[in-house]
């Protein structure tokens, strides 16, 4: 008992807690499901999990900096509903259909970096807490998004739109690669620069930071900035998968999965510590999960409620072991 107790202890001082949960999980799917190691079920989770594991790279900045953010879902939603207008607007107006999708594109990283940046000006320099200011922020754009589709959807006039979406080099689907890119330059900027290590401390402790020359408001400012970006790239690649945005239905407990993603991959609520591979990890065991509930037949219903109670048990845990 000792000996098990002992290395579960090394796994976590090493941050590989994770990786044996996610190992778990996908050897008791495979149990369960003979179709779990399928190819082609193995692709759906990994694309699946791709939108929201890009939303849950920026979320890891926000959270590791010590706030939050619960707009994220209904944002991609508006996101996705301008880019998809300025897709429209572009193929009407007669430009070529590279052009078009560049200029969808270009509009979604934009939107995504502006609404990012309102969210992070509000709490900022606004002094309003992160949970008021993105929970006001979510019914904001969710109803704007509401209000440009008469709470319907816009399909895309463009063929090559909904190509990109589709696509998968060396079989492998697009935005499962634009998740690892973005992953691994984040990475990199959260452990190897200088802004990573004021995100980290001003996570740990604002005021000691504060003391300690580093500019808390813009630290924070860059974290919600960071995750408009991620979300800004996530509501386009969704766009491009179903060549349509509802404005009614994207983005739904997009917030909750990114926010689940970030805690299971070992990212503490408090702020302070955290990884971004953790996250990547995060991300994919909560797609194993939602695929095994859907392999034994669970309700769909009910898998909100799976997600709750792993949030409030890896929010306990990270409670007990502090």
């Amino acid at each position: 008992m000792s000996a098990t107790l002992a290395f579960f202890q090394r796994l976590e001082k090493e941050r590989y807690a994770a990786i044996a949960a996610l190992a778990i999980l996908s050897i008791a799917s495979a149990l369960l499901s003979p179709f779990f190691l399928q190819w082609q079920n193995l692709l759906n989770i990994v694309r699946q999990v791709s939108y929201t594991g890009i939303i849950a790279l920026g979320m890891t900045f926000v959270i590791v900096s010590g706030g939050i953010d619960l707009s994220v879902g209904s944002m991609a939603a508006f996101v996705g509903c301008l880019a998809m207008l300025v897709l429209n607007a572009a193929s009407d107006a007669g430009l070529q259909q590279g052009t078009a999708v560049a200029a969808a594109v270009a509009c979604a990283v934009v939107a995504g970096l502006a609404c990012g940046l309102a969210n992070g000006l509000l709490v900022t320099k606004g002094r309003i807490a992160p949970f008021i200011v993105t929970l006001g922020t979510m019914a904001l754009f969710r109803s704007l998004s509401l209000y440009m589709a008469n709470a319907g959807e816009f399909r895309s006039a463009s063929s090559l739109f909904g190509e990109l979406g589709s696509s998968a080099p060396l079989g492998i689907p697009l935005p499962a690669f634009i998740l690892l890119g973005l992953a691994a330059a984040l990475a990199f900027v959260f452990k190897r620069t200088r802004y990573g290590r004021y995100t980290r401390a001003v996570g740990s402790n604002s005021r000691v930071a504060r003391y300690s020359a580093i500019n808390v408001d813009t630290t924070r400012l860059a974290a919600y900035t960071v995750t408009g970006l991620m979300v800004g790239i996530s509501a386009v690649l969704i766009a491009m998968r179903f060549n349509s945005v509802g404005s009614s239905t994207l983005g739904i407990n997009y917030e909750l999965d990114a926010i689940a993603a970030v805690i299971i991959g070992g990212t503490s609520m408090s702020g302070g510590r955290g990884t971004v591979w953790g996250t990547v990890v995060g991300a994919i065991t909560l797609g194993v999960i939602n695929n095994m509930l859907n392999m034994v037949g669970i309700s769909p219903y009910l898998q909100g409620t799976v997600k709750g109670l792993v949030i409030i048990g890896a929010v306990f845990i990270q409670r007990q072991r502090q």
